[in-house]
Formats: C-alpha cells, structure tokens, sequence
C-alpha cells in the first residue's frame, strides 16, 4: 500500500469505529423524540463545520447544478436522517442485531453497484474481501429475533448505508470532503425538523436531559463533525469501493462498546467475528500486497487543479 491508501484506509477505519461508538450513544437516546434528536445532532454539527468548509465553498456551492442539489437533499434523507429512522423502527419489533446483520452486507452491495454505475467489472478481490466482512458482521452480531416489519426497515437500513457511500460519489470531487460534510449536515437538519413537524407536531423537540445531552454532543462533534470528514477523507483517496469495506467495522465497535454502558458483552463470537472482519478489510483493501499497476486510486489520477479543489 503506498502512503495515500494507508491514510485513506486508516480514516475510513477511524470513521467507521466512530460510528459502531454511536450504537452505543443511541442506546441512551430511547426516550428522545427522534426528528428532534437528529435535528440536533446535525445541526450542530453544520455549526461546527460551517468555519471549516474552506476557501471558496460559496462558489464551489453556486457551481453546482438542480442534479447535484437533489442528489445531495437525496444524500441526507437517505444515508443519514432515514438510516438512522429505518435502524429505529426496525428495532421496534426485532433485536438490535438484526438491521446490524443488514448493513454488515453494505460492502458486498457497493463492491458490485459502483462499479457497474460507472461501466466497469466489479473487482474480484475487492469483492472476496466483501464478503469477508459480511460473515464477519454476521457473526458478530448474531441473529435474533424478528418479523416481516423488522425485515423490511433492516432492508431499508441497508438501503441507507448503501447510499451514504454511492450517492456521494459524484459530489465528492467538486465539494471535498469538509464541505460536503458540512452541506449534507444542514441539509439533514432542516429534513428532521421538517419530518419532526409533519409527525410529532408541537412534540417534536425537547430540551435533553444530562444523559442525552452528552450522547447528543458524542453523535454531533465525534461521529458527525470527525467522524464524516474522517470517512469523505478516506472515500476521496480509496474509493467507495474499498472504503465501504471498513463498514464491517461499525458492529465490532459497536460489540466492544456495548459492554461499558451494560448494553451487551463480548465474548468467543464476537472475537471470531471480528478476527473475519479485519481479515477482509486487510484482503480486500489491498492491504495484503501493493496495488498492481494500472490500478490505482480514482484520487491518484486527478489533476493538480483537481487535487488542489479538494485538499483540506
């Protein structure tokens, strides 16, 4: 691997632990209105991002047409405020474990779409790795009990988990992963408030208690504001591909967390089932040999101007 995928697979990494942290953190949020907790979470986040979007983000934003707009509202509904609403619902009538076990089979579905979105063969080796990281998401999380509702919305989760990742893609080089992040936060604040209304009506937003108010803050400043620059980061030098292998690391994270709030424990499976998830990120992100020539990063062959839009 050379320096650029050891970086972006390192933030990837980073982003996807960050995220498992936040299973945790929701755990605590049970009784909190849902649109209003997103509408928190998000919108203190584009706050905290708004400073740090960099120079000429009003002109990068102008430039963009009614596509990229609609493909960016498309982002935060469905990658961010409807998977977090599909993950909660399905919940409702199914154990944790199982929308876990769905979006655990992200990187095997991004491996084949993008690929083929952009007219190419799916790689076979990222592939391997894929499914790697789907049995070991599998194992790690188990499979508990359900209903056809269940099913659905864990459907619908994976659906989301999918989209964070293609979606961006088209946005990504225009935007950078700052500005991306911080366009994507706003405009997921606005659709929860919107959704909060239609929904909960007056009920839609209340003040937090102690508990909630810290795992509101972890969500916004940790796994929003670091952990989504984190990830853009890691997409824009390795891919969707490859960077949506490191999915598999949000149930592990989500395992080793579960037992400091008494949530869960961690024991034989979920080692074996880590063990098979770092065995296909390191397979499949090419950690295991160098990049063959002719191969390289999409970010390896942009332009200086290209390179110098995007640099954070």
């Amino acid at each position: 691997m050379n320096a650029t995928t050891t970086r972006g697979s390192l933030l990837a990494a980073l982003a996807c632990v960050l995220v498992g942290g936040s299973f945790t953190a929701n755990s605590l949020l049970g009784d909190y209105p849902y649109a209003g907790g997103q509408f928190l979470r998000y919108g203190l986040a584009f706050l905290l991002l708004l400073p740090l979007a960099g120079p000429g983000a009003a002109t990068r934003l102008r430039a963009l047409g009614a596509g990229r707009w609609l493909r960016l509202a498309l982002l935060a509904a469905v990658g961010m405020v409807g998977f977090n609403l599909a993950v909660l619902a399905a919940e409702r009538t199914a154990e944790p474990a199982v929308p876990g076990v769905f979006v655990g089979c992200a990187p095997v579905v991004v491996a084949v779409v993008v690929p083929l979105l952009e007219g190419r063969r799916p790689q076979r080796i990222v592939l391997y790795g894929a499914l790697f990281v789907a049995v070991g998401a599998f194992t790690v999380q188990g499979w508990g009990r359900t209903d056809g509702a269940g099913i659905a919305f864990s459907v619908c989760a994976l659906v989301g988990e999918v989209g964070f990742a293609v979606l961006a893609v088209p946005v990504l080089r225009p935007l950078g992963p700052r500005l991306l992040s911080t366009v994507v936060c706003g405009i997921a604040a606005a659709e929860s408030a919107l959704a909060g209304v239609l929904a909960d009506g007056s009920g839609w937003l209340r003040r937090p208690d102690a508990v909630e108010a810290g795992a509101l803050l972890w969500q916004a400043v940790v796994v929003t504001v670091v952990g989504f620059v984190c990830w853009y980061m890691g997409m824009q030098r390795i891919g969707a591909e490859r960077a949506t292998l490191f999915s598999g690391l949000i149930p592990v994270a989500a395992a080793c967390t579960a037992p400091l709030v008494g949530t869960g424990s961690y024991g034989a499976a979920q080692a074996v089932g880590s063990a098979l998830v770092f065995a296909g990120v390191a397979v499949g992100s090419g950690a295991t040999r160098p990049f063959a020539r002719g191969r390289r990063p999409a970010a390896e062959h942009q332009t200086a101007p290209e390179r110098s839009l995007e640099k954070l």
